[in-house]
């Protein structure tokens, strides 16, 4: 995004046409890639919630080697009290949670899906132990048993407002650039038309000895005439 905002930025300074061009049509694609990726995840929902399934095993098998989704985990875990990415079971696949594995974590899950953890309060790491080979009736009042998918997709259900205007607040921005970069290039190309050369070329003394430019400077005109 750095480099898409230094072509407009570069471009509406010096009304060149080409950068200004290369900067709507990148902010079209852009925003037609953010919607048709948001209509795909609505059509294929279910594919979707695999899909997170997967990345979610795949960041628990690395649970204590990856800090950043160790510290994401937990926090989902904790906010909308779940455990695991589709059920508490998928802690299974981590080498120290497993129930072969030795040691204390054995057959156990992470302190966050504890029932009645409060982050003032000092944790029982262990509270979650052995509780993977027992039935999720038993653990109702021990662990949190619902899946975090499941609990954050509910969560955006209830709370459809408030993902409605976050996601107005985020599109309408980049559909505002698109317009106004729209409306600037036809501002540019009817100042071109009229006077018949470009900014560059009217501003250009005739008497004055010119050094030719590089190519790259020519290209941008980002750079004054040299005597």
């Amino acid at each position: 995004m750095f480099v898409v905002s230094f072509i407009g930025v570069l471009a509406s300074l010096r009304d060149n046409l080409c950068l200004l061009k290369v900067f709507l049509y990148t902010l079209t694609i852009c925003l037609m890639l953010e919607l048709f990726g948001g209509i795909l995840a609505l059509l294929f929902r279910n594919q979707t919630v695999d899909l997170l399934n997967k990345n979610i095993k795949k960041g628990i098998v690395n649970y204590y080697d990856d800090l950043d989704f160790k510290n994401i985990m937990d926090f989902v875990q904790r906010k909308f009290q779940c455990c695991g990415g589709q059920e508490f079971t998928d802690w299974k696949v981590n080498m120290y949670h497993n129930c072969s594995a030795p040691g204390p974590l054995a057959c156990g899950v992470p302190y966050t899906c504890c029932v009645g953890t409060k982050v003032s309060e000092v944790a029982n790491t262990l509270c979650g132990y052995q509780v993977l080979d027992k039935n999720r009736l038993e653990l109702l009042d021990v662990i949190y048993v619902r899946g975090c998918t499941d609990a954050v997709f509910i969560w955006l259900m209830d709370n459809y407002k408030t993902m409605a205007g976050l996601l107005f607040g985020i599109l309408l921005p980049q559909f505002f650039g698109v317009i106004i970069s729209w409306l600037y290039i036809t501002r540019v190309e009817d100042a071109i038309a009229e006077c018949g050369y470009t900014r560059d070329v009217l501003i250009q003394d005739s008497h004055r000895n010119v050094k030719p430019q590089s190519r790259m400077a020519a290209c941008c005109r980002c750079l004054p005439d040299l005597d």
